[in-house]
This record gives C-alpha cells, structure tokens and sequence, in this order.
C-alpha cells in the first residue's frame, strides 16, 4: 500500500476557534482518525470535506453520538493503529494503562486524547501518542497553574514499519504572536517485534 497522510485530531470542542483550518486542504490527506468530542455537525462536515475517509471515536462529551464505538484499530504499512479518546483509561493518560490498552488492542501504535496535550512516547516497543486539543480547548487537572493548553494536531506519514508524525502547535511568542510550529518523531517497529 502506498503511503498516505494521515491526520489524527481531538478534542476539538470549540469549532469557532480553528486556528489550523488553512493548513488542512481537501485533496492531500488520506485518512482522519477523529478521536472524539466534535461536539457539532459543522467540525465533522468540514472533516468530511478534507477526507472523505473519517475514522471517528466517542469522546465522552459526544452525547448526540451513541452510536460511536469507544475504540477502533486500522492498519497502515505493517503497523496496526489504535485509537481511543482516553476516557476510559484509568488512571487517564497513565502510562502503564496505556500499555495495558495498547496490549488489549494488539496494536503497535496507540493514539489516545482527553487530555488536551500533545504527548509522544515509546515504551516496551509500542509508541504512544496523543494530539492534544486541536482548538486549545482548555482541560481541568491536566495543566499546571498558569499554563494554557497549546492548539496542536498531528499528520502521520507511513510507510512499511516506520511512522514518521508531524506535530503541529499553535505557539504564541512573548509578543502575543502567533505561529504554527512543527515537529518530527518517528518511530519504527522492531522488525523481530511481532504484536503483543
């Protein structure tokens, strides 16, 4: 299978504050893995208009959606992709918690949101990740006094056992000036490594 953009987003919540709506045109991703709380018809019709293939998770704030599934896994490459919204991982975003998903899953990569802040991370050969809130949506208990939830997103770009993620974060300077900073993890499967 040919490689294709694939943008992970969550936590969207706010759709009038949409700080990345000119950096995701129609035509150049292939797949939307939604991890919940989009909250309103509008976020998930401009999400269709990007992609016409849209993967789509609960979040706990999706009320007018009970038929989503909580958690869903697609394949990419040689890896299997797992994607939750976090709220039903206890402790939420606890490392081992998330291992022991990642495990049940049987995936190689676990996206998980409810936290509102972006997170990448390998451990036991399973990379985890997170997109943060893709409006800044503001989360209590996750940031400490006087730190405000950054905008960010992230694009994966597969191919065979390597995952290379772009994270996009709307950072603002000492100025009040803001601009879309990118970063480049990658990650690859051990290719001794089966899924555990």
């Amino acid at each position: 299978m040919a490689s294709r953009l694939v943008l992970v987003i969550g936590d969207l919540f706010i759709p009038d504050r949409a700080p990345f709506k000119k950096l995701l045109t129609p035509g150049k991703i292939g797949q939307i893995l939604c991890l919940g709380n989009l909250t309103d018809k509008e976020t998930y019709d401009f999400l269709r208009q990007i992609a016409p293939d849209l993967q789509i998770v609960k979040g706990n704030f999706d009320v007018d959606a009970p038929n989503l599934a909580l958690s869903k896994v697609v394949t990419h490459g040689s890896l299997r992709i797992g994607f939750t919204h976090g709220h039903t991982v206890i402790p939420p975003g606890d490392a081992d918690s998330l291992l022991i998903t990642a495990r049940h899953m049987d995936v190689d990569v676990l996206l998980w949101g409810g936290t509102h802040k972006f997170e990448a991370y390998e451990l036991e050969g399973k990379f985890f990740v997170n997109p943060g809130s893709a409006t800044g949506a503001f989360s209590t208990g996750w940031f400490p006094d006087g730190e405000e939830p950054i905008p960010s997103f992230c694009l994966m770009d597969v191919q065979g056992d390597v995952l290379v993620l772009y994270v996009y974060q709307l950072k603002t300077d000492a100025n009040g000036v803001e601009n879309v900073g990118v970063e480049k993890v990658s990650f690859r499967r051990n290719s001794s490594q089966g899924v555990s």
